[in-house]
């Protein structure tokens, strides 16, 4: 490819139209226009306003991989063209994420769960390989759909699937399965929408959509061309993976978030009390179930008030790090730059973790509430979500969501007539684990590599766009809603996967030992080990149950909490195989910016193949260099995932005598 401008490779009409639907018709030739005016020849628009423009090019990107498939050289630099990107920075950006090719590829694109929780289970990579050439199979790293596992999802690039004016919703569409349900009548007393308060809306998230634009619920319009489809395909069985890849259209619904929720209905559930029992994409059966009423009680309490409640209830951030929620949010406050930021990370891509999806999908209503209230206590005007990729109906319903709240007043230039703006718009990644450290998130919104910022200066001083942004979880956010509304007793989301007889999230309160959860869940008759974090935890022995989980028990027993993956491996489980899928992950998902994380992670997964069949003597100079790598990861890489990258296997050869 021809990192340059050139005038050889053409966009074609689909590659522009997609982009077109996202920023509109060029301005001028110098924007990719049918030709430059003598004017044109004598001024070129540039300096600021380009500038502007570049955090649509992750967005563009998405519209012609939606529309097409793949990433041509005539796409990238038509792109380029009409965001003024140099052709070499987009084809950086455009390489960095797996869910895009610059090669072409079939429009059908099978993403296979090779993880860990899918391993477990079976995997279903070998039964996708055989699915013909007319769908490009893709490994990939954990789904988010551990308690169906094993998973696939099918990605069709087709036409916008927008409905026409006045055409009802396609039962087909994401919203689907569960409780399906529609934005509110305008008859029914819903107000008219306020006008957004940044141009661009929320549409930077829907395929061929621009701002502003309805949720994607239905099919194309003409019907000569194939639709943008996905289907999400799980337990991903050989029968179920051939008949969604040859009618994506007519795959069966996925079952609603609720059963994704064994205590479902359970009167004791906090922050999963609504999963299963509301309809997701009804705004007044969220209301009617206590919705906004947190919103209320916060703009009672004012910003500062806000904060203060938060910090009194101790909550820390859900994410894994740990952090006060209400120290990030006053540093953030405090700021004198301006404007603030805040920025919702649901790129839950850690290996075994699933309850953002679960909350997205089953009280999406919740977050968006949570993320106004976030908003108003840091002084944010404006609001990104940043929602993982493979998360086809959480986009759905999110986006219906937004628009329903501002149709009734809950976002927009005056929420609840308080004379406070808050708008917030979705911002689609594209399959990079890295983008989940806080400060990769804004340089992939940005329109950059998602690569880490060097740290200081921290998020709360230069964040988003060089401003004070205020960072959170899915979980994190929807954690202050109860605090506002009088909780008693805090509780935590577990994520159980892998050989339990009842997988799913589960809610529990701080201070239950890790046997009374897999107790809940169904223990194997021979457990081998318990993998707690995830991919970045640590291996716990079955001896080793009685651990509080809370974040200074698991630290005092050497492990960590991490994000609340609670992964359980039977006997018949080969752990070699774990450790080097562990590996293969993390060479995988490292952004390369840094030696240790870049060179480390490779020399681990070559000596984990090496030692995958030796024990003892055999193994002893193998693990000896693992130990060295390991330490030099940890102690020298900018970011989380270089840090942690060793302590699986750490764990593993230490407590669970991997090689002996």
């Amino acid at each position: 490819m021809d990192l340059k401008f050139t005038e050889t490779a053409k966009a074609t009409d689909e590659e522009r139209d997609a982009v077109d639907a996202l920023l509109g018709a060029p301005e001028t030739g110098w924007e990719g226009g049918s030709g430059r005016s003598s004017d044109e020849l004598r001024w070129a628009r540039g300096g600021a306003a380009a500038r502007d423009r570049r955090d649509l090019l992750l967005p563009a990107l998405h519209a012609v991989n939606d529309r097409v498939g793949w990433l041509s050289e005539g796409a990238l630099d038509y792109i380029c063209r009409r965001l003024t990107v140099p052709p070499a920075e987009a084809y950086g950006v455009a390489t960095f994420y797996s869910m895009f090719s610059v090669r072409p590829r079939p429009a059908k694109v099978l993403h296979v769960c090779t993880d860990l929780a899918c391993a477990a289970r079976g995997g279903s990579l070998s039964a996708a390989k055989a699915l013909g050439p007319d769908v490009s199979v893709q490994p990939s790293p954990c789904l988010g759909l551990c308690e169906r596992a094993p998973a696939a999802l099918l990605i069709r690039a087709g036409t916008c699937p927008s409905p026409a004016p006045g055409q009802a919703p396609d039962p087909e569409s994401p919203l689907r399965g569960g409780t399906p349900g529609s934005a509110p009548d305008p008859a029914e007393g819903a107000s008219p929408a306020p006008p957004a308060i940044d141009a661009r809306g929320s549409g930077g998230g829907a395929p061929g959509a621009g701002a502003g634009a309805e949720p994607r619920v239905g099919k194309g319009r003409g019907g000569e061309e194939p639709a943008y489809a996905t289907a999400v395909i799980a337990p991903a069985t050989p029968t179920a993976l051939a008949a969604a890849t040859a009618a994506p259209d007519l795959a069966p619904a996925e079952p609603s978030a609720g059963a994704a929720v064994p205590q479902a209905g359970d009167p004791a559930l906090t922050l999963l009390a609504r999963v299963g029992v509301v309809d997701p994409a009804s705004l007044d059966d969220y209301r009617a179930h206590g919705g906004y009423a947190a919103l209320r009680r916060a703009f009672a309490l004012g910003p500062a008030g806000v904060i203060r409640e938060v910090t009194d209830a101790g909550l820390l951030g859900r994410g894994g790090a740990a952090f006060p929620t209400g120290r990030k949010w006053q540093a953030t406050a405090s700021q004198a730059d301006h404007p603030h930021y805040l920025v919702c990370n649901a790129d839950e891509s850690e290996p075994g973790t699933f309850k953002d999806r679960v909350l997205m999908e089953g009280d999406p209503y919740a977050l968006i509430e949570a993320m106004t209230i976030a908003g108003y206590a840091v002084g944010a005007h404006k609001g990104f979500l940043y929602l993982r990729g493979e998360y086809p109906r959480a986009l759905a319903l999110l986006e219906n969501a937004i628009t329903s709240a501002r149709a009734r007043g809950l976002l927009g230039e005056d929420v609840l007539g308080q004379g406070y703006a808050f708008d917030i718009e979705i911002r689609r990644g594209a399959g990079a684990y890295i983008c989940g450290e806080e400060t990769a998130i804004f340089n992939s919104i940005e329109g950059y590599r998602g690569e880490p910022r060097t740290k200081p200066p921290f998020p709360v001083e230069k964040g988003l766009f060089g401003k004070p942004t205020a960072v959170n979880n899915v979980e994190t956010l929807v954690n202050v809603l109860p605090i506002l509304t009088g909780r008693t007793e805090e509780t935590k989301l577990f994520c159980l996967s892998g050989n339990v007889a009842r997988p799913g999230i589960y809610e529990l309160p701080f201070g239950v030992t890790l046997r009374e959860l897999i107790e809940l869940a169904g223990p194997p008759d021979r457990m081998r080990a318990v993998l707690l974090g995830g991919a970045a935890g640590s291996f716990v022995r079955p001896d080793e149950l009685d651990i509080p989980l809370t974040f200074e028990g698991t630290r005092a027993a050497g492990t960590t909490l991490g994000s609340g993956v609670v992964l359980v491996l039977d006997h018949t489980v080969e752990l070699p195989r774990v450790l080097l899928r562990i590996a293969e992950f993390f060479r995988d998902e490292s952004c390369g910016q840094c030696v240790p994380c870049r060179v480390g992670t490779v020399r681990q997964e070559e000596a984990l193949h090496r030692i995958k069949d030796r024990t003892g003597a055999a193994a002893a100079g193998d693990i000896a260099l693992l130990r060295e790598v390991g330490r030099a990861m940890r102690d020298a890489s900018i970011c989380g995932l270089g840090q942690t990258a060793w302590n699986a296997v750490e764990s593993a050869i230490d407590r669970l005598g991997a090689y002996e």
